[in-house]
């Protein structure tokens, strides 16, 4: 065990907390060894904090039950304890900028499912099957921050995992014009049918912040770095609508795309099916073996039928055929909390240790 980088969960109480702890039980490269939460759940045990309220499937790891909580904002004393931190805090977001940079400067790497720091410069958000690249910009960061080691990286928002990737996946076909509305899981709001029962059965046309993340994210994954900092593409226009629907975990997206030039349907499939990235070529412990299914069946991809694919770290994709208006549509699946929240962070954090930006302290 103790070859392993140990790791502190910031926000560990929470559902995205929560899903970081249940993702990192029997990891082989990292162990949770340090939890930290709001001054109300520090000094009691992880167990104590969570119970009547562990929104997992899975049991709490006997790991961490016995795990006395700290207080997020005792910044040097948590980062004394452990190489790296996930965060996953509830706070405003002048507040998480704050925390966050504040790790950093204990020379803590920071890896973060936040959205305060997705448009900081000089801040590289990844999907690392599509932009790993970026992570180039932490030495300018770094300098910045005045760290050796220390730095915030950042995953893109869960809403555009299952589009984005697929997106990518056509850019030899040059799409420029993307009609995308999303259809997402209570799950992305940190509740349950429990916490929330007023989901049930219902339909919410807005989700506060969603659109404008779901038009613009994309755009700063395919963006180059240019003097220090992230510079957004501007070849390809997203508009976007985001709907809240009554399910626990998965986000569907349906996809509208013109392209600038004519691709089939099989050199599509063939295109998304055969897309791999750095995470498949270093066989990452948490990379899917095949980021992208297609599934010829009319009706699919379903929720209850394939949002565990790769254990929660692919994308799922059906109904390609030709549009009336665009050129082509789908429809995409992808886990919310797993590959657009805590195991998309987990897999950041892996491709920056096998580059080499987090090593033990």
């Amino acid at each position: 065990m103790s070859e392993k980088l140990k790791v502190g969960i910031l926000g560990g109480t929470g559902m995205v907390g929560q899903r970081f702890i249940s993702l990192l039980e029997n990891h082989p490269w990292f162990e949770v060894t340090t939890i930290a939460a709001s001054p109300r759940s520090a000094g009691k045990k992880y167990a104590e904090c969570v119970e009547g309220r562990w929104k997992m499937d899975t049991p709490i790891p006997e790991a961490v039950k016995d795990i006395v909580v700290k207080n997020v904002n005792e910044v040097e004393e948590v980062a004394s304890e452990v190489d790296f931190v996930f965060s996953a805090v509830d706070m405003t977001k002048e507040e998480i900028k704050a925390i966050e940079e504040a790790y950093a400067k204990t020379e803590t790497p920071v890896v973060s499912n936040n959205s305060a720091h997705r448009w900081t410069p000089d801040v590289p958000m990844v999907v690392p099957e599509i932009n790993p690249q970026h992570m180039e910009i932490i030495e300018s960061q770094k300098k910045r921050l005045g760290t050796t080691r220390g730095f915030v990286a950042v995953k893109p928002n869960c809403s555009i995992q299952s589009y984005a990737p697929v997106l990518n996946a056509w850019m030899e076909f040059e799409p420029y014009e993307v009609i995308v509305s999303t259809y997402q899981a209570i799950s992305g709001a940190g509740k349950t049918f429990k916490d929330w029962p007023e989901m049930e059965g219902n339909i919410i046309p807005y989700i506060g912040g969603e659109e404008e993340k779901s038009e613009k994210e994309p755009l700063r994954i395919w963006g180059e770095i240019k003097d220090g900092e992230i510079v957004p593409a501007d070849f390809i226009k997203i508009t976007s609508q985001c709907i809240r629907v009554p399910v626990l975990n998965g986000h569907t997206a349906t996809v509208f795309v013109k392209f600038k030039k004519k691709p089939t349907k099989q050199q599509l499939i063939d295109a998304m099916v055969n897309f791999k990235g750095a995470p498949q070529e270093l066989n990452l412990p948490s990379a899917p073996k095949q980021f992208i299914q297609y599934l010829e069946e009319d009706n699919r991809p379903q929720v209850a039928l394939d949002v565990n694919y790769e254990n929660g770290m692919g994308i799922s994709v059906g109904r390609l055929r030709e549009d009336s208006i665009y050129d082509w549509k789908f429809v995409g699946l992808s886990h919310n909390t797993v590959r657009g929240a805590a195991g998309g962070a987990i897999l950041c954090a892996e491709l920056l240790k096998a580059k080499g930006y987090i090593t033990k302290k």
